[in-house]
């Protein structure tokens, strides 16, 4: 078995495309999940529609995380002189990258509905939610980092 096959490369390409796909994935259905609460929160106090908007925001930077992952992996791709072992990195940061940021993007999706819903009758409650948007923020961000440790090592990796 060649280190160095043809079809390496195609372990890469499905990297860039997991970390974009699946991080896209979670930031859509953040924001649409915490749209409807904000939607929900307008009938009854529209002057809380802008600082309700944060859930929105931390969704859409889940999907930066992925561009950012998915162009990192696609600027090491080569058509020549790729291995495996770099291929099966690039998928593995991939991968790490978009399901973290699915998850995130559903946990923001979900507080965010909840707790826009529940600041329509008590405001106490924007300050909770913002900490448990973070928390929820911070796990396409483990997803990122342990990405781009990954992806540091996948330049190691020479064809004989």
């Amino acid at each position: 078995m060649s280190v160095c096959p043809p079809y390496a490369p195609f372990f890469g390409f499905a990297g860039v495309a997991s970390a974009m796909v699946f991080s896209t994935v979670g930031a859509a259905f953040g924001t649409s999940k915490s749209g409807i609460g904000i939607a929900g929160l307008g009938t009854f106090k529209p002057e809380l529609i802008m600082k309700s908007l944060i859930p929105v925001v931390m969704s859409g930077i889940i999907a930066v995380y992925g561009l950012v992952v998915s162009v990192l992996i696609a600027g090491g791709l080569k058509p020549t002189d790729y291995s495996l072992y770099a291929g099966f990195i690039h998928l593995g940061a991939g991968l790490a990258c978009g399901f973290t940021g699915l998850a995130a993007g559903y946990a923001i999706g979900y507080v965010g509905d909840s707790c826009v819903r529940a600041y329509v009758f008590e405001s106490k409650v924007f300050v909770t939610m913002v900490l448990i948007l973070i928390f929820g923020e911070v796990l396409g961000l483990y997803g990122l980092i342990v990405a781009l440790i990954m992806n540091s090592r996948a330049t190691e990796a020479r064809c004989p």
